[in-house]
């Protein structure tokens, strides 16, 4: 089983431990990034092979000098479960850890069988570019929009399908989940998947917000609201607030604000910035938040903001905010001066391409 510490029921069993009890026989377990114990606080954190003392099963790590299951490490299985809680945005690595599990086991002959959960943001709105080939990484592996409003059963669906890898797939539906629900409205408690997505509402900001990341702004990490926090050490809070106030961007208000990480990107100083207080999920558009969000610090502090180079998720020679991005439009966009309008553009379409080849692979209403 590939599992964290949100592969739990809805009462909050772990689901390795209700599975053992049901009398099913696992012989392994499997962590993402993170780890299984989601114990890696940080991002770009290898986490080791070792013992679960709990369970006495050995523990892979697939965020390690590996990201797919070897041959030994599947040796005697006869069933792979995939139990991660993804939510929903390509650059979050859940679903390539599933992507790669599943080459393996099509290798190997191995069932691969994926327990689906709901994706926190939502299975209606599809949004940002789809990755470009050239452009690969462990952050993208596959042609998806940033955004791609798929279940991970969903995804594994089209995957298998669309994409050739071919392994005995079956997918565990869920019952009562549909494609308007956000996550409040499951009645399911939280637990967080990695441990900078704490609550629902940074999932609402993350398909924006976790392209900072590429940049020389803090994400908010080493704070208490990552990803609805961005600032850095020369920008001014009041000035920044401002900016974003006058795009208009639906469904978000603008607080400017100071914060001071514990680590990461400008740890232990001062940082200007906003955070981000969604006031309506339908209707907030975090991807184009983020693009209004990288003009304005470009414009507010031209000789400070910048991209953040490589290496970055074990992509030695591309830009981080490139393979995040899903090719160079971005980057480039916003050096030029473009309007998130010019950079945007033809972006709709690829997504409105995506959803009509993924329509067959959706599950729920």
């Amino acid at each position: 089983m590939i599992l964290h510490p949100a592969s739990v029921t809805a009462n909050l069993r772990l689901s390795v431990d209700a599975l053992i009890d049901a009398g099913f026989s696992l012989r392994c377990l499997f962590g993402p990034q993170h780890g299984a114990r989601g114990e890696k606080q940080d991002n770009m954190v290898e986490s080791d092979h070792y013992v679960d003392s709990a369970a006495a099963l050995p523990v892979h790590s697939l965020y390690s000098e590996v990201r797919s299951p070897t041959r030994e490490m599947l040796a005697h299985l006869d069933v792979l479960l995939f139990d991660l809680q993804d939510v929903g945005v390509r650059v979050y690595t859940f679903a390539w850890t599933m992507a790669l599990a599943m080459e393996a086991c099509a290798r190997e002959g191995i069932r691969f069988v994926v327990l689906d959960r709901p994706n926190p943001v939502g299975g209606v709105v599809v949004e940002g570019p789809v990755l470009r080939a050239g452009f690969e990484s462990f952050v993208g592996l596959h042609p998806i929009p940033l955004r791609h409003g798929l279940t991970t059963g969903e995804l594994a669906r089209w995957l298998n399908a669309e994409r050739g890898i071919g392994c005995d797939l079956e997918v565990v539906a869920m019952e009562g989940w549909h494609r308007e629900m956000r996550w409040p409205e499951t009645g399911l408690p939280w637990v967080l998947p990695s441990p900078n997505l704490p609550t629902p509402a940074s999932c609402d900001v993350y398909p924006g917000m976790v392209l900072v990341e590429g940049t020389n702004l803090s994400e908010g990490r080493g704070t208490t609201k990552p990803f609805e926090l961005v600032g850095a050490p020369w920008l001014d809070p009041r000035m920044l607030a401002n900016r974003m106030d006058s795009c208009g961007l639906p469904g978000v208000a603008f607080r400017g604000c100071s914060f001071e990480p514990t680590f990461q990107k400008h740890a232990g100083r001062l940082c200007g910035g906003v955070q981000l207080h969604v006031t309506d999920p339908g209707s907030f558009r975090p991807v184009r938040t983020a693009v209004e969000l990288f003009s304005a610090a470009r414009d507010l502090a031209p000789t400070d903001f910048d991209w953040r180079p490589p290496p970055y998720e074990y992509e030695e020679r591309l830009m981080p905010i490139d393979i995040l991005w899903g090719h160079d439009g971005l980057r480039r966009g916003v050096d030029a001066g473009a309007s998130a309008e010019k950079i945007l553009e033809g972006v709709e379409d690829e997504c409105d391409a995506f959803a009509s080849s993924a329509e067959s692979y959706r599950l729920y209403g």
